[in-house]
């Protein structure tokens, strides 16, 4: 198992190295502009998705059933007016 404290101090000496260079400025920026572009487009996150899916679901469930209702309202419709 690798020691995590050197990948930790590594992490950190390298943050504090960016943090004081325009590296970080850029990065920032980067973000920014990030940030902006995905505000102009028509996301919607994982969470609201994964509601919209749920939704979808159960209106499958619904069709599913109301299709099967219809059929067995047919079926005894024909035979009625047989």
């Amino acid at each position: 198992m690798p020691n995590t404290k050197i990948f930790d101090d590594l992490s950190a000496k390298l943050s504090e190295l960016l943090k004081n260079s325009p590296a970080k400025d850029i990065e920032k920026n980067v973000r920014a502009m990030l940030a902006q572009g995905f505000a102009k487009l028509d996301l919607v996150t994982r969470e609201e998705f994964d509601v919209q899916a749920q939704v979808l679901g159960r209106a499958r469930e619904q069709l599913t059933a109301l299709e099967a209702r219809v059929a067995k309202l047919e079926a005894q419709s024909n035979t009625t007016a047989k």
